[in-house]
């Protein structure tokens, strides 16, 4: 039971960090129609300039300002240079230039930053656990990465549902061009929604810092990922976002911890572990498969 619910609660962070991660990317992909490989380096900027700001002044409040501002302005900056020529391209060109541009935020990091991974510590607020139930606790840390998670949803739903930002964003994502032609200024709001992303790439740096190695090339580990999250779900849908950020974090988290089990029970040492191995990694991608049989656009796609 204990372990059940340990589970649970690691799904649910590592739910919140895919949401995070995933709610940008499948607006930019649904609305803007473009492929972003480098969507993970915003995550990797946002982290970097949260550990810059720790070592600089202590401050975790310092910190998430940094990394918020600094992985905004860098989305800003690329989206005016680079991605704002790749609206009318086809998807190779898309793709070819957001691989340079990970590549080239890799290096920049690197300069800007150094080689060494910083070390960013759990803030005292943050620190210690407590209990969630009689003899099971779980750590602050993580629980406030799922409290962090869930506010940022309830913000995106109330952004895009009750606000006119929002109204011209939800038909931006079923009919751009038509939006365009009712007096809309298409590349204002295709620029604030790439900066949107790259915000909410930076909050996700920020928050998964004191968990999670920082370094250069963190972005591309979770990428493919954060793309697994917005198919299961659907493309172009916060919605969908949500939902596939849950199933992806369940089914890693409790893949982790029970298919070894499962497979010590039904095979002999010597072949239980290299399968369960395979299998662990293959999860989400048989999730994926499984959820594309039956739905080909994903659980909850926008609507077109």
């Amino acid at each position: 039971m204990y372990m059940l619910v340990e589970q649970a609660m690691n799904g649910l962070q590592y739910s919140a960090l895919l949401f995070l991660l995933s709610a940008g990317l499948t607006l930019i992909f649904g609305i803007m129609n473009v492929v972003n490989l480098a969507h993970g380096s915003f995550y990797m900027v946002g982290a970097f300039c949260a550990a810059a700001a720790v070592a600089t002044t202590g401050s975790f409040l310092v910190a998430i300002l940094a990394a918020l501002v600094g992985a905004a302005l860098y989305g800003f900056i690329v989206e005016r240079l680079i991605i704002s020529r790749l609206y009318h391209r086809d998807h190779l060109d898309q793709v070819l230039a957001t691989l340079g541009i990970l590549l080239f935020t890799n290096a920049l990091v690197t300069v800007v930053f150094g080689r060494s991974p910083p070390f960013v510590a759990i803030p005292p607020l943050l620190s210690g656990s407590v209990p969630i139930l009689p003899g099971l606790n779980y750590p602050i840390m993580r629980l406030a990465f799922i409290a962090a998670g869930v506010f940022v949803a309830i913000g995106l739903w109330l952004l895009i549902s009750r606000t006119k930002v929002g109204m011209l964003v939800r038909a931006g994502a079923d009919d751009s061009e038509t939006v365009e032609a009712l007096g809309v200024n298409i590349r204002r709001l295709f620029m604030l929604v790439f900066t949107l992303g790259a915000l909410l790439c930076g909050f996700a740096g920020v928050m998964a810092a004191p968990l999670l190695a920082v370094e250069i090339g963190m972005g591309e580990k979770v990428l493919i990922t954060t793309f697994v999250v917005i198919v299961v779900g659907g493309v172009g849908s916060v919605r969908g976002a949500l939902l596939g950020s849950l199933l992806v974090g369940m089914t890693d988290s409790f893949g982790r911890a029970y298919i070894p089990i499962w497979m010590s029970q039904l095979l002999p040492p010597q072949y239980s572990d290299s399968i369960s191995s395979s299998l662990v990694s293959a999860s989400i991608y048989i999730l994926m498969a499984v959820v594309l049989l039956v739905k080909p656009r994903g659980l909850i796609p926008a609507q077109r």
